[in-house]
């Protein structure tokens, strides 16, 4: 499955997107509203086809950068595509305004879908004539290298658009999964969030330092997660399966969550325990290079595992 596709919104997201479209083939139309932005997305698309090519994520570099082109207008990106993948700042107002743009111009047939991390499609699509067509495809940062897309419809969504989106994103070699009722922040989110409202609350109360609540995730959680996810990994870890875990463990987690870590643990002096022991991190480049390398790795390793 090929065709064409606009990417409205060019920053790291739309970047990446314009990446996995053009490794499955499709070719790629860029738009982003701030002058000279698609042009200089090129080059940084090209790059990063390479990085993956090294890793064995991409089998002709060259002939996929060929297929991105920048395009000088909403207009001229959107005509005769089949699909829109949208980017553009994670505001309310600003969904509602470029969505009411993309319903008027893209093509009758063509699925508008936003990257949206945590807005639902229904407080943005509404008011629009064409809004069965619309939806969220929310990716994981960086998208060309974690492949999950999370696909959320408006109660006004049609059903054979999101099984049309959902094999759209399945043939470019993401992994979509579908959010069966609309909610905030989708599904990742809310899981990270509970993870992350943890350890935040753990760090600033002293039990472990920020640095070894990473290594219990990267090297634990997150090494076990990463091929397998929660429900497998309870029904594995009791001989009695799914049933046997809750039988015996269901006291212990009802009483951590009688006492969930509260909003305030995003806030002083919570963060500010937390940074205290943060050191800073003038590398943040190279930190994000060797972070890209070794998620391409991982998945380059799960992938030759699969096929």
């Amino acid at each position: 499955m090929t065709g064409s596709v606009a990417i409205v919104g060019v920053g790291l997201i739309g970047r990446a997107w314009a990446m996995i479209f053009a490794r499955a083939g499709w070719d790629v139309r860029l738009f982003d509203a701030a002058d000279g932005v698609a042009e200089a997305a090129i080059p940084l698309c090209v790059e990063g086809l390479h990085v993956l090519a090294g890793n064995g994520l991409c089998r002709d570099p060259e002939a996929a950068g060929q297929r991105i082109r920048a395009v000088p207008s909403l207009a001229a990106c959107l005509d005769g595509v089949g699909f829109v993948q949208e980017n553009g700042p994670e505001t309310l107002a600003a969904k509602q305004a470029l969505f009411a743009e993309l319903d008027a111009s893209a093509p009758a047939e063509a699925i508008l879908a936003s990257s949206s991390s945590a807005i639902r499609c229904s407080l943005f699509t509404g008011d629009l004539p064409g809004r069965a067509r619309c939806l969220i495809g929310h990716p994981v940062n960086p998208p060309h290298l974690i492949p999950l897309v999370e696909i959320s419809g408006a109660p006004w969504t049609a059903p054979e658009v999101l099984a049309r989106a959902r094999a759209v994103y399945e043939a470019i070699g993401q992994v979509p999964i579908t959010v069966l009722k609309e909610i905030e922040g989708f599904i990742l989110n809310r899981l990270q969030g509970a993870l992350l409202a943890e350890a935040f609350r753990l760090a600033a109360e002293g039990y472990v330092s920020p640095q070894d609540l990473d290594r219990t995730v990267a090297d634990g959680l997150g090494l076990r997660w990463s091929f397998m996810g929660p429900f497998e990994t309870i029904e594995l870890n009791a001989p009695g399966g799914i049933a046997d875990y809750c039988g015996r463990y269901t006291d212990f987690y009802k009483r951590l969550a009688v006492d969930p870590a509260p909003p305030s643990v995003y806030e002083a002096p919570a963060t500010e325990a937390i940074l205290a022991q943060w050191p800073a991190t003038p590398d943040r480049p190279a930190r994000m290079q060797r972070r890209d390398a070794r998620l391409a790795a991982l998945r380059a390793h799960k992938a030759s595992h699969e096929d």
